[in-house]
């Protein structure tokens, strides 16, 4: 999920995230998840959220807005440490 923020820009609303999921993944993301899951992150000091302006001409209400934090890009980065670590040496022929 912080990867997906990161990979837009580091600022975006949910729906694009969902979009990012589902196209990287393939698979079908539940919208109510992802929120769930950003408000996680945010408490947990990964993201930051605030609601945004409303847009002209759009209908509905403003959209929350979530900030990658700086916490949220070391996170990313250990995670892709750790699964480098993981991976080292490892050939998936083998598992056969």
């Amino acid at each position: 999920m912080l990867l997906a923020v990161a990979r837009l820009d580091g600022l975006t609303s949910s729906v694009p995230i969902v979009l990012e999921l589902q196209a990287r993944t393939g698979r079908e993301v539940a919208a109510a998840s992802v929120f769930v899951t950003l408000r996680r992150l945010e408490r947990r000091g990964y993201l930051s959220s605030f609601v945004g302006d409303p847009v002209p001409g759009q209908a509905g209400r403003p959209r929350r807005l979530f900030r990658l934090l700086p916490e949220g890009l070391e996170a990313v980065r250990e995670a892709g440490e750790v699964l480098r670590r993981l991976s080292e040496g490892l050939s998936l022929g083998d598992l056969a």
